[in-house]
Parts: structure tokens; C-alpha cells; sequence
């Protein structure tokens, strides 16, 4: 049986921490030009840093969803031990997003408004009002490599239904390798962009 309240807020913490820490980290390079111009420190640090001090909210969130499962009923089960692994890999995901998106905004100051664009479109993309079963069956595999989605229908799973996350389908896998191939792609890029970060801020 699913219990409504529950059911939403394994959707809106992972999505209230996504969008909040991506729009935030987008602008954090540009917010932080005289910093990076004055201190000789890894300018990876000043996104992740972005990322990292968003966390403290997410923590709030979590006591606060954790606090509702066990009001409706539903105990501590084994499986928890899969939550920290979750909420790591979404952080280890956006922070991919940020490098990204933060070394892009230094060349294209629209990209700020593009990732809020992008969060607005991505709130249907992912199962925050609806469960699994709405998704076409031959599209399921695919919508599971979706992070965000992953990381919801595993809280789903390990607070509701008291299973483990992974299921058949290895969930957890498809999310550590989308999280992992994100993270290296928005280093990578920021790794290239960086250099010429001083003619643009």
C-alpha cells in the first residue's frame, strides 16, 4: 500500500536538493570571479564547494522525510544501509551538472536561466507524483538511467516496500554508472574551460 505523503517526499528531497544546488552552483564561478582571481586555489573547488554547502539542507530534509516514514508506520528495515549510497551518488551526479554548467555560464551568462528551464522540464521527467508503473514497459530500462529517477524509485523501495533498491533491473548500478560518467564528463569539461576563465570574469 502506498502511503501518499511518504510517496511524495522520497520525489521532492532528491529534486528540492538537485535543482537548488545546480542553480546555485551554475553562477557559483561567475558569483565568485574575484576569489578565484585573488587566491591561487583548484578553481574546481569553488562549484563543488557550491554543491557540498547545499548538503547541509538536504541533511534537514532527510531527517525530516525519515521522520515521517517511521510516523506512518514503517520501521527501520536492513536496506537502509542503502540510503547514504543513494544520497552520495546524487551529490557525486550534481556535482557532474556543476562543473558543467558553472564553467559554461563564465561564456554564456544565459545559461543560468537555461538550467532553470531545465529543472522545470525535468519535475515531470521524474516519478515525484507518479510511480513506475505509468512509464511505458518497453521505456522502463531507459527511464531508470535517469539519476534522478533512480535515486526516487530507490528511496521508494527501501521506505515504502521495504526491498532493496536494486531490484532485478540493478538500479543502484545504472545510477552509480550515470552519476560516475556525469561527474568525469563536467570535469573534464571544466578542466578544458577553466584556462580562460581570466578573459571572461
Amino acid at each position: 500500500m502506498i502511503i501518499p505523503p511518504i510517496f511524495v517526499l522520497c520525489g521532492i528531497v532528491p529534486y528540492t536538493f538537485l535543482t537548488g544546488a545546480w542553480n546555485n552552483g551554475t553562477i557559483s564561478v561567475a558569483n565568485n570571479s574575484g576569489l578565484i582571481k585573488r587566491i591561487p586555489v583548484p578553481r574546481e573547488i569553488i562549484p563543488i564547494a557550491s554543491v557540498l554547502s547545499t548538503t547541509i539542507h538536504l541533511g534537514i530534509q532527510i531527517a525530516l522525510l525519515l521522520i515521517f516514514v517511521l510516523a506512518f508506520g514503517r520501521g527501520v528495515n536492513v536496506y537502509w544501509l542503502w540510503l547514504p549510497l543513494l544520497w552520495a551518488l546524487e551529490i557525486v551526479f550534481v556535482c557532474g551538472l556543476v562543473l558543467a554548467t558553472s564553467a559554461l555560464d563564465v561564456y554564456l551568462r544565459d545559461m543560468r536561466y537555461i538550467v532553470d528551464s531545465a529543472c522545470t522540464v525535468l519535475f515531470w521527467l521524474v516519478p515525484i507524483f507518479y510511480g513506475l508503473e505509468f512509464v511505458p514497459r518497453a521505456y522502463v530500462t531507459v527511464y531508470e538511467f535517469n539519476p534522478l529517477a533512480a535515486i526516487i524509485l530507490g528511496l521508494r523501495r527501501i521506505l515504502i516496500e521495504g526491498v532493496s533498491p536494486n531490484g532485478n533491473a540493478g538500479l543502484v548500478y545504472k545510477l552509480a554508472f550515470t552519476s560516475t560518467i556525469t561527474f568525469l564528463f563536467g570535469l573534464t569539461l571544466y578542466s578544458r574551460l577553466k584556462n580562460k576563465f581570466f578573459d571572461y570574469l
